[in-house]
């Protein structure tokens, strides 16, 4: 086994690229490139990116929110999160907005949980997951509209979480991955 297994960038060289869809969160790609000793097209998703927190409350809870997603036809459980859709802005400041916005707390601690690729063979998302630990309520409240409108929060205990995953109960990838995660490191 390596002493350090680690994912390897690989430039490619870009023989063309166009954007064969414009839509309102992110488009879709056609890249023509030079791989190996031959020329592949792929089609993907262009993503800005997201982040994604894992609250948690002086009691090792793990704040969950459960929402509508259309392309699954289910209202799962997830953890908070948000797009990096501000031109510039730090993922940690995103991270920051998206849980005041999405719920309307704050915490006094952050730090980096995971980072992820969402689906590499079709989309270039990452996302970045923080832990955000000593969790008050916002100053303000935010309205929320669409999706946002009927969602609901719970606080569960990390174990409980970690079973429904296990157990196939609950199989949002950014839950599973930064939840299963935060138990390993404890």
């Amino acid at each position: 086994m390596p002493e350090l297994l680690s994912d390897e960038r690989y430039p490619v060289d870009i023989l063309e690229s166009e954007r064969v869809f414009d839509g309102a969160v992110w488009d879709v790609v056609r890249d023509r490139f030079s791989y190996r000793d031959g020329v592949l097209v792929r089609e993907y998703q262009d993503h800005p990116g997201a982040v994604a927190i894992l609250a948690q409350d002086d009691d090792g809870r793990v704040l969950l929110i459960k929402q509508y997603r259309h392309p699954i036809g289910f209202r799962d459980w997830e953890l908070p999160a948000g797009l990096l859709d501000v031109a510039g802005e730090d993922p940690l400041d995103a991270a920051k907005r998206e849980l005041t916005e999405e719920v309307d707390l704050v915490a006094r601690e952050w730090s980096p949980l995971c980072q992820f690729f969402s689906s590499p063979g079709g989309s270039s998302e990452l996302i970045t997951v923080y832990r955000a630990q000593a969790i008050s309520a916002a100053e303000g409240t935010f309205a929320r509209t669409d999706e946002e409108a009927d969602l609901e929060m719970l606080w569960v205990p990390i174990e409980d979480v970690v079973t429904a995953v296990l157990d196939q109960r609950l199989r949002n990838s950014i839950l599973a991955i930064s939840v299963l995660t935060a138990h390993a490191r404890g």
